[in-house]
């Protein structure tokens, strides 16, 4: 600091493309209400973020938009190339092992150093020959049988005949080999767990397509169109506006995603005039959902293999197109499901594949894993089905973890040695805020902080102000443990809930929160349970009574599983595993928990640890347990006297320099006797104070000295990306380098040159994602909204 009256304060305004600064000296002690009476303006300017436009549109309609977007899309392209290549690669070797690979195609592929890739400037074709002529001749003569004679076919089709022949019969060893690197091609869309759609039982939707018969203009418009109805060749009624006529639908088919709303018996639901509730969907010919449901249903009425589909479909029509028309994207189910149906049947006929002895199993999977013990170990067990299916063909790399991206407690670390052999320090990870732990911990915090105020009211013709009220309604443990249970049972409250549970209404009260905006008609709610409220919304989907007790034994260990496991069939197994730990109907469990959302991976700003440290003061009334505090009361009477004392001598200081004190903080910490009793229902602030002697002060100020310390932090110690948001990481880094200038420009480096350092965010810095989104999306609806109204 300044040894002079003289304060020297550095303001910043961050916005996105530019931070603005002035550099102020005055002189507080002598006018504290006259900012610049008695001092000056040192120097103020602006530095401008060189940043394109279309980047900052992107940022301010809530996404984040790399500068090096397109690199990475190129990047995730080359990725999937090499991956495909790396199945084909590690399918070599395994087939080479087994002599299944054509003498000509395996004299091209290198087994002994860049293994399974092919020789220097070859790409070799499977299905030809030395002179370069089709090897499965044979096949494919017996497949001209099937079609008309005349018919001119591709040789290419001849590996859909033998995806259907090697379902039943035998297929030679050199045409498994084809079939197999043939599904090395295309596997199919892989779902992820939260793409499965829940199941109802008030509608049902189907796939459709249906020929228009007739368009009858209704005369009915709405803004600039028409009201048409559409009758289809089944009698049912596709009402659609358009601003043209639509006389040239009539002849042709269209697909329909149609909806029927049914009972609870499961009929259809009808209208007061007896038609069936029923609404249309006709998306374009190349959405992407229509496709794929479209395709899966023709598969599932079909009741064939994909491979017995299209060819059977060849069969009846030779002019079909197959990729991108007969078949686009699938579930990956349906090629594992064949694929193993095939090697299921061949086993019957090569002695290798069924693989009694699994001497070629260990052969195999030494070839692949030659230095990975412990996956070796994991798959000892399975067979040569599961390496083609589960471990070459169809593996899927688990996605990367993100933790490192987690925020760190500020009271709890770890210690531990480093590879230079000192000791370091870490934070611990913020929990998940869907934990039932910090469930609790939210609602105890948000009732602690819940004021109930009466509005002003006249009395004798005065008027009296709002009054706080709220000891009336939670004076007593049990008052307070009763609102944590009503929450406790609620996803989320609101002003008018939770005046209602203590019979008031929002004409006569308040609470201290945001309040309901009547005139937008938006409601704020504020989360409770939402762990709780959505698992036993799902027992009770599952038809399935479960009594309280059991439910809080295992409910941190069902949350866990649905929050930590994304892949379908593992959760599969674990949902079956815990019904059968835990006696619960297997059946009905996981197939109403599969489809369980998934939870969303926000984080709160304390450690798991500190959670359970901090709980135990914060509960009341039947949730406070005395033997959590006799445990720990030592530590929590000795913090606690530790900070009053660190506490008076800044009172005395603030005396003494005649400055506010909070003395009332001061006194409800000294009100704390050395009872244990005394140490329940404490505010959050309170509680952390006895836990760890600070609560928002930080336990190490990093403090720079110079304007060189803060270049070194820059080059040593921030690492790019490290924000993730690349806009926000350049404005830190401009912000940076712009103060450590003007320390050099005015203050020569000089150290503690700065009083004070103030700042002001622009509005698109202080918004984040979601919020910056919904303003653009409202500002596009009113900006469509006066278009319309102008027109």
């Amino acid at each position: 600091m300044n040894n002079t009256n003289n304060k020297i304060t550095l303001g910043l305004d961050l916005g996105t493309n530019s931070i603005g600064w002035a550099l102020v000296k005055s002189n507080y002690e002598e006018n504290p209400k006259d900012f610049l009476g008695t001092g000056k303006i040192l120097g103020m300017g602006s530095r401008i973020i060189p940043m394109s436009q279309d980047v900052l549109n992107n940022f301010s309609a809530g996404q984040s938009h790399s500068q090096t977007a397109n690199r990475t899309a190129y990047r995730g392209v080359r990725r999937l190339r090499e991956r495909h290549l790396l199945r084909r690669e590690r399918l070599h070797r395994v087939l080479n092992l087994m002599n299944f690979l054509p003498p000509k195609y395996a004299a091209q592929i290198d087994f002994e150093k860049r293994l399974g890739k092919f020789l220097p400037d070859t790409e070799p074709k499977l299905t030809l020959d030395e002179k370069g002529q089709f090897i499965f001749m044979d096949s494919f003569l017996a497949m001209t049988k099937d079609f008309p004679q005349g018919e001119k076919l591709p040789l290419d089709w001849t590996i859909y005949y033998l995806r259907k022949k090697a379902l039943t019969d035998k297929i030679t060893k050199y045409e498994l080999a084809w079939l197999l690197l043939h599904f090395n091609q295309k596997r199919g869309y892989y779902q992820q767990r939260g793409d499965i759609e829940e199941e109802v039982t008030d509608k049902r939707v189907e796939i459709h397509t249906l020929k228009i018969t007739e368009v009858v203009d209704t005369g009915e418009k709405q803004k600039n169109a028409i009201w048409y109805n559409c009758i289809l060749e089944n009698g049912w009624v596709y009402k659609r506006s358009s601003k043209i006529p639509l006389n040239d639908w009539i002849g042709k088919s269209r697909d329909f995603i149609v909806t029927t709303q049914l009972n609870e018996d499961g009929s259809e639901k009808t209208d007061d005039d007896g038609n069936v509730k029923r609404s249309f969907r006709s998306p374009k010919e190349d959405d992407w959902t229509l496709v794929k449901k479209k395709t899966e249903k023709s598969l599932k009425d079909s009741g064939k293999k994909v491979g017995a589909f299209i060819y059977d479909t060849l069969l009846q029509n030779t002019k079909q197109k197959i990729r991108g028309k007969l078949i686009t994207t699938i579930e990956r189910d349906f090629y594992i499901e064949e694929l193993v149906a095939i090697l299921k049947t061949q086993q019957k006929f090569h002695a290798e594949l069924a693989d009694v002895d699994k001497e070629f199993y260990k052969k195999c999977v030494n070839e692949l894993y030659r230095s990975n013990e412990a996956h070796k170990q994991m798959i000892a067990n399975k067979d040569l089905a599961y390496l083609f299916v589960e471990d070459i063909l169809f593996y899927h790399r688990p996605l990367k973890s993100k933790k490192h991206l987690i925020g760190t407690c500020r009271f709890e670390e770890r210690c531990f040695i480093n590879q230079e052999g000192e000791e370091e320090k870490q934070g611990i990870r913020g929990v998940p805020k869907s934990h039932p732990l910090f469930q609790e911990f939210r609602i105890w915090n948000w009732i602690k902080n819940l004021k109930i105020i009466q509005n002003q009211k006249e009395i004798d013709g005065k008027q009296v102000m709002d009054e706080d009220v709220t000891a009336l309604y939670l004076k007593t443990n049990e008052q307070l443990t009763n609102l944590f249970d009503f929450l406790n049972t609620q996803k989320q409250i609101n002003e008018k809930k939770l005046l209602g549970y203590f019979d008031l209404k929002q004409s006569t009260h308040k609470w201290n929160y945001i309040r309901d905006d009547k005139d937008k008609k938006v409601v704020k709610n504020y989360p409770c349970n939402e762990t709780r409220t959505g698992l036993l919304a799902y027992f009770e989907k599952a038809a399935i009574e479960i009594e309280v007790e059991k439910y809080l034994n295992f409910e941190h260990d069902l949350w866990h599983l649905l929050y930590s496991v994304n892949d379908l069939k593992q959760l599969k197994k674990g949902l079956t595993k815990f019904a059968e730990k835990n006696n619960l109907p297997v059946e009905n469990f996981v197939s109403t928990f599969i489809k369980y959302p998934k939870i969303d991976k926000d984080y709160g700003s304390y450690s798991l640890k500190a959670i359970k440290k901090l709980l135990p003061l914060i509960r009341v009334g039947k949730y406070w347990r005395e033997a959590d505090i006799v445990k720990n009361f030592g530590l929590y009477y000795g913090n606690i006297k530790t900070v009053i004392e660190e506490k008076l001598k800044h009172q005395q200081k603030a005396k003494e320099e005649n400055k506010h004190f909070n003395t009332e903080f001061l006194a409800t910490l000294q009100e704390l006797d050395d009872t244990p009793n005394a140490y329940q229902g404490l505010d959050l602030h309170t509680a952390c104070y006895a836990t760890y002697k600070r609560f928002a002060e930080a336990e190490q100020e990093i403090k720079w000295n110079s304007p060189y310390d803060i270049k070194q932090y820059l080059k040593k110690e921030f690492k790019q990306h490290s924000l993730r948001n690349p806009i926000v990481e350049q404005v830190v880094t401009e912000t940076l380098r712009v103060v450590s200038d003007i320390w050099e420009q005015y203050g020569n480096g000089e150290k503690d040159f700065f009083d004070a350092i103030h700042i002001e965010l622009g509005r698109d810095m202080k918004n984040p994602k979601d919020v910056r989104e919904r303003i653009t999306n409202s500002n596009i609806e009113k900006q469509n909204t006066n278009q319309r109204i102008r027109y």
